[in-house]
């Protein structure tokens, strides 16, 4: 179901997928909404927090312990490949029986899987729409997803962007639309 978190982490994995699939050979360069990334960055990026996963949930490491062991090029010559492969392996760890019961380590300190899966399923969904933007593909989210990140975005939007991780809450025009509202707490808008 994509309102739980293992749904909604699911349905962002196969979102972001669809568009590392669509990225033309000439388009890994190009910029998106994240200003300090290019598509294949973005790319990296996403592929990368999908990495950390296997350790931190099945493992039970931290953060602290595994370093920068995802920096850099996380990709290769098949950057589809390894996002899928990336995410899988993340889905099926998050997926095992008690992983979102599990205490995860992070860089800022232990958290419930529940909620690191719910910031994977943000994430992963946010930049789906950065990376639709950057290639020129289809930047409707499905509005089940864009529920879920809402609900769990709106409490913390002011938290994230004192983090400096995140651009500042923007004001959604009236009458936006949910996504639009999402993409606002969030630094963008469409």
């Amino acid at each position: 179901m994509p309102d739980t978190p293992l749904g909604a982490h699911a349905e962002a994995l196969r979102l972001f997928g669809e568009r590392v699939r669509a990225v033309g050979a000439d388009q890994w360069r190009a910029p998106t909404p994240c200003t300090l990334w290019n598509v294949r960055q973005l790319v990296g990026h996403v592929t990368a927090e999908q990495l950390w996963v296997e350790p931190l949930v099945t493992d039970g490491r931290s953060a602290g312990e595994l370093g920068d062991a995802f920096s850099g090029d996380v990709l290769g010559e098949d950057p589809a490949g390894a996002w899928d492969r990336a995410s899988a392996a993340a889905h099926t760890a998050l997926a095992a029986p008690g992983a979102l019961e599990r205490t995860v380590g992070l860089s800022y300190g232990p958290v419930p899987g529940s909620e690191y899966c719910a910031q994977l399923t943000v994430d992963c969904a946010v930049h789906a729409w950065d990376l639709s933007r950057a290639i020129g593909a289809d930047e409707r989210l499905p509005d089940d997803l864009v529920a879920f990140c809402a609900r769990e975005v709106a409490p913390h939007a002011a938290e994230l962007a004192a983090s400096g991780m995140f651009a500042p809450p923007l004001q959604a025009p009236p009458g936006a639309s949910a996504q639009t509202r999402l993409l606002a707490l969030m630094g963008r808008l469409d």
